[in-house]
């Protein structure tokens, strides 16, 4: 007789291979107790709407029209978009190990398991719209998506691939065991089309979406990501500090925002070893990080937090605070009673400002939803106030001694849309820097070094367990030769590769990241790859990492902020990545339209590769992700970036057939003397 265990798994095969359903499944009501996306602009006109409305229902046979044409209208209505939340799974939605998703090929199943956790309630955002983080990171536009994606993948053979534009399964298409099993674009629309109102209509149109980063590439591994990044982040900004004390230790860091991507800030902070302050406005967030253990305690009153902040300044221990309200409540009262800030930032999702990432002062949480759907333009003049007042109590608080960097959430920008007093004091054109410019630029970046992850897809925590040592081994045995360019940023990864299992930071799918160059990514895989192949590892590992990396993303405010030969507005790079990935070994290639600091405003991509412990995959890993790596410093070393130069020389040493055109500096003086004035 079958266990339930065997049912169950016997019903999620069966749900995976059906696709869309041949008979309607029951109409599914809001759950209350999942956290949903805001209601979107009513943008569409009539005739946008009618056509919206008949975009949705040519996923489904004709004979359910009568039934779904008024329910996906009344969605539209409500909520903006036409979700298609009826045909939301019933079974689970989490990362199941590897052998439970029905699959011809181990690559498809793989696939699978990455989508499911992108959409794991422990891990998205809002789930139920299919939005993993960012406001409106988003997975797929529909569930009818889904369910034909991954139906697709369930069919798919070595010889096949799998075309998916903005969410849709363009469908399966022949190709060849070296190609990609899975090519992915999110929100490729034309450049004069890449407004944000342009993303509300076309979206709102089912016919494309914002992927954000990781969501639209499956390759979100929850909050431990930007830990991580955050982490990295918090001490070399100390590292910056003026003064002797490079330490991290009783240090005051503030900041905002407690989402999908910005909840992992307090946790970084606790790990760096600093006392955090980060501003959420909504309850349900700051509490849910608060029962995640990645928040040490929530506080409402303003003064009260900053008071508990100081007595555990004074302490010298590490500790993180949610202070429940709106940042610029908190960064008045701080300029008003003179505290002094060591460091601060800002991670609120100002990529999307218009539609709930950035929540105005002197409105309730509520009252900013109600009122950006009914007055949109009422709404955008409140946030314009608010960054202005923001803006000019961080002004205050710099000119005291903080040192205050833009996390890469556009906040310098839309500051200074906003009228915001954000320009620099020399005729620069920030008054602050960007991380990248001052932090992960010339530390990181420039030296190849950026967001390398595996997921175990065995399910086992002992599998991560013993990746995590294989891991931190090589970083250990390359510590010890390391030259002094980037031996910090190896003895910073292999101090959070150790402490990572006493840190508790999964969520969700078996996963671990860490910064590493092209060498230390290549030996790891490598090491992985081996340790499948004897049993030691027992199921295989996907690789990837996030698009915020060296090669990965052309992003003129963050990521390619400190290149400074006029091409940071220029996109070669992450499409070239995207490209060269894919005849080099890639599983499945991501290119976006838009990803952290919003649409229009950067393209980026990513990877996957899984690894089996076979030949094939040894080759793979070393010619991908030695591409992947190379191809960003060698753009950065032609824009002349020091760092950059160096590490492209020591690469070209190490293979012979790598050669790149080396830029060659030309002297001020004769640069003046030529130009004149």
């Amino acid at each position: 007789m079958p266990t339930a265990p065997a049912i169950l798994s016997d019903r999620f095969q069966a749900s995976i291979r059906e696709g869309i359903p041949d008979e309607l499944p029951s109409a599914k009501p809001l759950d209350p107790s999942v956290p949903h996306a805001p209601k979107r602009k009513d943008i569409l006109s009539s005739e946008e709407k009618k056509l919206a409305l008949r975009n949705a229902l040519r996923y489904f046979p004709k004979k359910h029209h009568a039934v779904l044409a008024p329910e996906f209208a009344a969605e539209l209505k409500e909520y903006g978009r036409i979700y298609m939340y009826r045909f939301r799974p019933s079974e689970p939605m989490h990362a199941r190990p590897i052998e439970q998703y029905p699959a011809k090929c181990t690559q498809a199943a793989a696939i699978m398991l990455m989508i499911q956790n992108n959409l794991d309630p422990a891990v998205a955002q809002h789930p139920h719209e299919l939005i993993t983080y960012g406001g409106n990171g988003a997975v797929f536009q529909n569930w009818a998506q889904y369910r034909h994606t991954m139906q697709y993948l369930s069919e798919m053979s070595e010889e096949q691939t799998l075309v998916m534009y903005s969410g849709h399964p363009l469908g399966l298409f022949p190709s060849n065991k070296e190609a990609p099993r899975v090519v992915v674009t999110n929100g490729m629309v034309i450049p004069n089309y890449s407004s944000p109102d342009d993303w509300e209509r076309m979206n709102a149109l089912g016919v494309s979406q914002y992927g954000q980063m990781t969501a639209g590439s499956y390759m979100y591994i929850g909050p431990q990501g930007i830990v991580h990044g955050t982490t990295i982040t918090v001490l070399n900004a100390c590292r910056m500090l003026k003064g002797a004390d490079k330490t991290t230790k009783g240090k005051l860091f503030v900041t905002a925002g407690l989402g999908g991507m910005s909840g992992a800030q307090p946790k970084a902070g606790n790990i760096a070893g600093v006392v955090t302050i980060c501003a959420e406005v909504n309850a349900t967030a700051a509490h849910k990080r608060q029962s995640q253990g990645w928040v040490d305690e929530v506080i409402e009153d303003v003064d009260a937090c900053i008071d508990a902040a100081l007595a555990w300044q004074k302490k010298g221990e590490a500790h993180s605070i949610a202070f429940l309200g709106n940042v610029v409540d908190l960064w008045e009262r701080m300029a008003d009673r003179n505290i002094h800030v060591d460091l601060g930032s800002d991670q609120t999702s100002l990529h999307n400002p218009w539609a709930g990432g950035y929540y105005p002062v002197g409105l309730s949480y509520e009252e900013s939803n109600a009122l950006m759907v009914k007055d949109p333009a009422a709404f955008k003049k409140c946030v314009e106030e608010s960054l202005k007042r923001q803006v000019k109590a961080i002004n205050t608080l710099t000119a005291e001694g903080m040192y205050f960097f833009d996390y890469g959430n556009a906040f310098l920008l839309e500051s200074k849309r906003a009228g915001a007093e954000i320009g620099g004091l020399h005729g620069e054109e920030f008054r602050y820097p960007s991380y990248v410019e001052d932090i992960m630029g010339p530390m990181c970046f420039d030296h190849g070094f950026g967001p390398f992850r595996w997921v175990c897809s065995s399910g086992d925590p002992k599998d991560l367990a013993t990746t995590d040592r294989i891991a931190g081994d090589v970083l250990e045995a390359m510590l010890k030769d390391a030259p002094k360019e980037i031996h910090q940023q190896i003895a910073d990864n292999l101090h959070w590769i150790r402490s990572a299992q006493q840190n508790k930071l999964v969520v969700g799918s078996q996963a671990r990241i860490l910064y590493a160059d092209a060498e230390g990514r290549i030996r790891i895989a490598e090491a992985f790859n081996n340790a499948i192949k004897s049993g030691e590892v027992t199921a295989p590992i996907v690789l990837g990492r996030d698009h915020h990396d060296v090669s990965g993303t052309d992003s003129p405010y963050r990521e390619t902020s400190n290149i400074r030969d006029g091409s940071r507005f220029t996109a070669d790079m992450a499409v070239q990545n995207f490209v060269g990935d894919a005849f080099r070994g890639a599983t499945w290639i991501s290119l976006h339209n838009g990803g952290g600091v919003g649409w229009g405003e950067v393209i980026n991509g990513g990877f996957g590769m899984v690894l089996d412990g076979s030949a094939d995959s040894d080759r793979r890993l070393k010619s991908m992700l030695h591409w992947d790596v190379n191809n960003g410093i060698a753009r950065r070393a032609w824009a002349r970036n020091p760092n950059a130069q160096w590490s492209i020389q020591e690469a070209m040493k190490r293979e012979p057939r790598l050669k790149v055109t080396v830029a060659q500096e030309a002297e001020d003086a004769l640069v003046e003397q030529a130009i004149g004035g």
